[in-house]
């Protein structure tokens, strides 16, 4: 199974550019998350959005990837 590493498989550079614009990616995560059935982290990122979407800024740049602050069991 290909590991998804982005929003919705879409190009990095894209991406990045939903990453950067604090509500998509604040909608995007959100929406991520319910996707990966990870209610816990769907909860965490509309509470704490700003905080993650700086951390999901960094991380993306720097990683390539979506911040995942907590994996799927």
């Amino acid at each position: 199974m290909k590991k998804e590493r982005d929003y919705f498989n879409l190009p990095y550079i894209l991406s990045l550019i939903l990453t950067i614009i604090p509500i998509t990616s604040w909608i995007m995560g959100a929406v991520l998350r319910l996707r990966e059935q990870a209610p816990i982290a769907f909860v965490t990122r509309l509470l704490f959005g700003y905080v993650i979407w700086i951390i999901d800024i960094l991380w993306m740049v720097l990683h390539r990837a979506v911040f995942r602050f907590l994996s799927v069991i």
